[in-house]
């Protein structure tokens, strides 16, 4: 089998996100006190700021139009205002929300552009059977779902409909002869050592520009070897029995719902701990909520109070929805008996910050979950010389999650609450 062939079909592949240390447990890690779990959720619209930031700061005491339907987990969440990632670039700069970098600019970056739920994934995602979920849409406005990135720059494309989310958490592959399917393993294996061997000769030999190329080529045979590994290490673990009939695939307004639940499952059956879930707004069938346009149209509301109502249906049914899932997380217990909500932390929000003029600043950030049940509103500093980094709070996240990084992106320090 010809080793550059195989190594193309495996990148093409593989939706698993890279990890640092390519060692994994001999026997299954099983759920332990004081589990951690993450979920990131965005769309690709943002959010009416009106609609969204509550007027003062500090605690809670009138949540604003767009979270109205929060008002019973009011004490479980935090939101905050005046954080960005600093870029700039409209739609485009969205795919950025959970990398704090653009695309175009991650060769500048130690870490490419790796977002927040695959640098989780680098560390514990080897725990369950899929280190990360990413969920969302396929096809938007400008390129689709674009919010989860591996550390060598590739999208990790998003599962496509409760349908194929279902199957993936609880329908087993057909499986081929073990002895064949180990043989494979084995294949894959032998094939990726003769090609590190291969580069590190090659590597003696090269300027610094290609050594840089050379790194990057190694980073990818590691996403491919972990990948391997991972699939080793569940070929023979079962699927958990799904608690509910399979769904079908409809449009984005009706599965946002079912892909919730379908989320919360997959944490509840520890399938993984580490879930991202992208909404683009451009799949929204809007006449389903009784609107006549689309929602990329009513988000450039030019100031007409039609359109800004007819926005704000559509950031309340999203939000409902959000509410919905953050019941079930609260009212599911984790085997530790607290609730799953209490063992997530739970990021919602968009890259999007005015999408009527398409700016990227003053991000609509709400956290809910573990280590975020403040019901305070957290107004960041923001002049002309003092920015607080959106990243920041995602190296707070990290951390809390037991990763000792001490940078992300353009982070200049942790957020404290």
């Amino acid at each position: 089998m010809n080793r550059r062939v195989f190594l193309k079909s495996s990148l093409g592949a593989l939706a698993l996100p890279v990890m640092e240390s390519i060692g994994l447990p001999n026997k299954l890690v099983s759920t332990s006190q004081g589990t951690k779990r993450l979920v990131c959720i965005g769309n690709s619209f943002g959010f009416h700021a009106s609609h969204f930031f509550p007027e003062d700061p500090g605690p809670i005491r009138l949540l604003p139009k767009a979270l109205q339907p929060l008002k019973n987990h009011l004490e479980q969440l935090t939101v905050f205002s005046n954080l960005d990632h600093g870029v700039k670039g409209g739609h485009y700069a969205v795919h950025s929300f959970l990398s704090g970098v653009k695309h175009s600019q991650a060769s500048s970056m130690p870490n490419g552009n790796l977002s927040l739920d695959q640098r989780a994934a680098e560390v514990f995602g080897f725990n369950t059977r899929f280190p990360s979920l990413v969920v969302g849409s396929e096809n938007g406005l400008h390129g689709g779902c674009q919010m989860s990135w591996t550390r060598s720059g590739v999208r990790v494309p998003p599962i496509e409909g409760p349908k194929h989310l279902f199957r993936k958490l609880f329908i087993q592959e057909k499986s081929m002869n073990n002895h064949l399917v180990l043989q494979q393993f084995d294949l894959g294996k032998s094939i990726l050592d003769a090609s590190l061997e291969d580069a590190r000769r090659l590597g003696k030999r090269l300027n610094g520009r290609d050594r840089e190329k050379l790194d990057e080529y190694f980073t990818s045979i590691r996403e491919v070897e972990t990948g391997i590994q991972q699939r080793e290490k569940w070929y023979s673990v079962p699927k958990p029995d799904a608690p509910i009939e399979e769904p079908a695939n409809r449009n984005l307004v009706e599965d946002i719902p079912v892909l919730y639940k379908l989320i919360a499952l997959a944490l509840e059956t520890d399938s993984t701990r580490i879930a991202s879930f992208e909404m683009a707004g451009a799949q929204f069938n809007t006449r389903l909520l009784g609107l006549s346009n689309g929602y990329h149209a009513y988000s450039h509301h030019g100031q007409k109070g039609e359109n800004i109502e007819a926005l704000l249906a559509l950031e309340l049914y999203q939000m409902e929805c959000f509410s919905n899932f953050l019941e079930q997380l609260k009212s599911t217990k984790s085997p530790n008996g607290s609730s799953l909500l209490d063992e997530t932390t739970v990021l919602f929000g968009s890259g999007m910050g005015n999408g009527n003029a398409h700016t990227n600043n003053n991000l609509p950030i709400l956290m809910a979950g573990r280590g975020y049940q403040t019901g305070s509103h957290l107004v960041m500093p923001s002049t002309k010389n003092k920015r607080v980094p959106l990243s920041n709070l995602y190296l707070s996240i990290l951390n809390q999650l037991g990763v000792e990084d001490e940078t992300f992106a353009h982070s200049t320090g942790t957020l404290t609450l």
